[in-house]
Parts: C-alpha cells; structure tokens; sequence
C-alpha cells in the first residue's frame, strides 16, 4: 500500500497546517508591499493599514487568487523523476520550509520573497532528498538575475519620478498652484499602472478574459476615473491668501496622501491575489493527490478548491494583523525618510516596473521592486538619506533566502520520512 492510501487523512491535516503556516508568512512579511510606504509617509496609520490590508488582501486572495494554479511553481521540479509519495512529502517539507523562513525573516523585519521561499524550498528537497537530475536548473538563473534587474528598474523609475516631482512642484514659485496642474496626471498614471499590474496580475485567475487591448482600454478608463476623482478633491483644498511657504507644502503632501489610500487598497488587492498562490498553490496539489488515492499526478494543473484559497486568505489575514507591523516598519520607516509625495513615487515605481516586467515574462519580486524604488527615492536626496546599515542586511538576507529556505525544506523532509516511510 502507498503512503497516500494509509496515511491520506493525517497527511492532509498536515499539508493544511503547513499552508496555513505559510499564508500565516506571506501576510506577516510580504504586506509591507502594499502599506509600508502609506505608513512610513504617514499617509495611513498602522492601524488604517492593516484594516484596509485585511479586507483587500482577503478578497483578492479568495476571490482571485487562481482558478488553476501550477502545482510546481515555474517548472523547478521534473515531476517524472519522483514518486507520488516522496512529491507529498517534498511539498509539505516545502511549506513547513518556506513558513519558518518567513518567520525567522519577519522576527528580524527583512522584507523577503516569499515566491523565492517558496523556490529554495521546492529546489532543496528536490535536488537533496530526490536527485540533483530533478530539478530544472536553468529556471534558476533567471530568478538569481531578478535580485539585480528588479531594484535596479523600480529604483531607476522611482529617482526619476521623484524628481520629476521635485522639479515640478516642490522647488517651485507656488507648489500648491502647481500641485494643482500637474498631481491629476500623476493620478492618472497611478490609477493606469495600478489597474493593469491588478489585471495582470492580480485577476489573470478569475475567469474574466480580457485580451491586451481590453485590458489596457480598462486601465485607461479607471486611470481617467482616478484623475477625475482627485481634480475635484483638489478643488476643495484651499489655502488663505497669506499662507506660508510650509502650509503649500503640507497642502501638496496631503493631496499625494488622498492618492496613497488608493494605491494601498489596489496593491493589497493585487498581491492578495498573486501571492496567496505561493502557499496554496502547493496545498492544492496535496489535497488532489490524497482525494484521488494518488492516482493523479502532482505535476498536473490542480482547480484550487474554495476551501484552500479561503484557508490562504485567513492565513494572509492572521499573519498581517498579528506580526505584519515588523516588515511595515523597516520598509515605511527605516530605509529613507518618506513623505505621501516619496511614497507615492515609490508605488507607482514598483508597479510600472511589475507591469513592464510581465509583459516580458521577466520572474519578479514584489517585495525587491518596492525596496529597490524606495532606495532610489532615498538615493534623489542624496545617500545620507539612506540608512546603509538597514540596506545591508535587507540584501544580506536576500542573497539567504534560496539557500535558506532549501537547507530548511532539507532537514524538514528528513524529518518526514524518517515518521512516515
């Protein structure tokens, strides 16, 4: 008798438990990308973040997060080279692996990937406790090269931005006057990139198909709607006639912030939804193999049951109220200095070069988009501005995370085969 017939039962209250664990870490750790710059610019409290995080990272985890979703993610094991019993065990050593990571990372407030987690994970007990001939390893170069590229654009994007702000707005004659002219469009490329990284990424699961030109029409027509929204939000801003140079500042700083409450929701919504597969994309690969008495492949592309994205979202949910603060704060507080302007270029930064990035098929990370984009918000200050110290160990703590999560998923599926083969 296989594994999965004696044991189906335990090792699915298992696998769910170590899904848990690892939606627990997404949301502990990955939330950061949607509302450490909407705390750190003061534009949200901690508190309106994590409300507002809650309810959009849940419903764009249960809602969109993935009618089919690849069981192994991005083709890293060869699923032939495995029996089905060893694949169980592999994933959930997986989970375990990548969960622990992403808690020993939060303790430390390191923003990391969770899908690189996830990867290390997958590749480790693959290449240790299978072969070294399982795993497909030239996707692993393309990943290790993201490190790079990511923050590089996003950062490259943001500095522009940023001074693009500074230069039309900030250093000027009257910064409120010309808030007024040039914020909307700044909206309006907000609302734009935001809306086709949510089309792209955040609803490529939900059934709705939209082609290239539909979804960009659609991105167009909320982009208007955005602008639309903050030229008559601008309208009821007013300043005396004898203001001081600082009131025209805090006027313009408050109408970035009315535009970060946006990008927050959308951001949360959209990774809700993308990354929720990271933890239940292997969960439902588990669940179809012991349902069908391994008789199915756990290669195979597996319909995410309701239950399993219902699990992720609580998971995401839990792990953002109870420990997200941590990440939140190194990203919003302790890289640069952010204000609502600082912050909205880094969010549309991060999403333009997410959207850029899937349109060439490029593996990214949200988590290094946003960081990268932030460190080039610091750097159009000068490099005073940045907290070196803070940058070293968030790219120290990059460069562990494959291996990490790999030696981890090693002792853990030990660990497995020892109790149960």
């Amino acid at each position: 008798m296989s594994l999965v017939t004696d044991y189906g039962m335990i090792l699915l209250v298992m696998a769910c438990i170590f899904g848990f664990f690892m939606a627990w870490g997404v949301g502990a750790n990955d939330v950061a990308n949607a509302m450490g710059t909407s705390v750190g610019s003061r534009a949200l409290t901690i508190r309106q973040a994590i409300l507002i995080a809650m309810v959009f990272e849940f419903c764009g985890a249960y809602f969109a997060g993935g009618e089919v979703t690849d069981t192994i993610k991005n083709g890293i094991v060869k699923t032939d080279a495995m029996s089905v019993d060893l694949m169980v065990l592999g994933m959930m050593s997986a989970l375990m692996a990548a969960g622990t990571w992403l808690l020993i990372a939060t303790s430390r407030g390191w923003p990391v990937s969770s899908t690189h987690t996830i990867i290390g994970a997958v590749v480790g007990f693959a290449a240790v406790g299978v072969s070294v001939d399982s795993v497909h390893w030239n996707a692993i170069l393309p990943i290790t090269a993201s490190w790079v590229f990511t923050p590089f654009l996003s950062g490259t994007l943001g500095f522009l931005l940023f001074m693009s702000v500074q230069k039309l707005i900030i250093n000027t004659d009257n910064p409120f006057a010309s808030a007024k002219r040039y914020v909307p469009i700044y909206m309006f490329l907000t609302g734009f990139m935001v809306a086709l990284m949510t089309l792209s990424k955040g609803l490529k699961h939900v059934g709705v198909n939209l082609n290239n030109d539909q979804s960009l029409l659609l991105a167009i027509g909320v982009g208007l709607l955005v602008m639309g929204a903050g030229i008559l939000l601008l309208r009821r801003v007013q300043l005396p006639e004898n203001a001081s140079r600082r009131a025209y500042y805090h006027s313009v700083e408050k109408s970035f912030a009315i535009l970060m409450v946006f990008t927050a929701c959308s951001m949360a919504f959209a990774h809700g939804a993308n990354d929720v597969a990271n933890a239940v994309g292997p969960l439902a690969a588990i669940a179809g193999v012991i349902q069908n008495q391994g008789l199915s492949e756990l290669g195979a592309k597996t319909a995410v049951p309701a239950w399993v994205l219902f699990l992720g979202g609580i998971g995401i949910v839990i792990g953002l109220a109870t420990y997200g603060y941590k990440v939140i704060a190194t990203v919003g507080k302790e890289i640069t200095k952010l204000t609502p302007s600082r912050g909205f270029a880094a969010e549309l930064a991060t999403a333009s070069t997410v959207v850029t990035a899937s349109a060439f098929g490029l593996p990214v990370s949200t988590t290094h988009t946003l960081v990268g984009a932030v460190l080039g918000i610091g750097l159009a200050r000068g490099i005073s501005a940045l907290n070196l110290r803070v940058i070293l160990s968030i790219f120290m703590s990059w460069a562990i995370t494959l291996p990490a999560g790999a030696i981890l998923a090693i002792i853990f599926f030990s660990i497995l085969k020892l109790v149960f083969l």
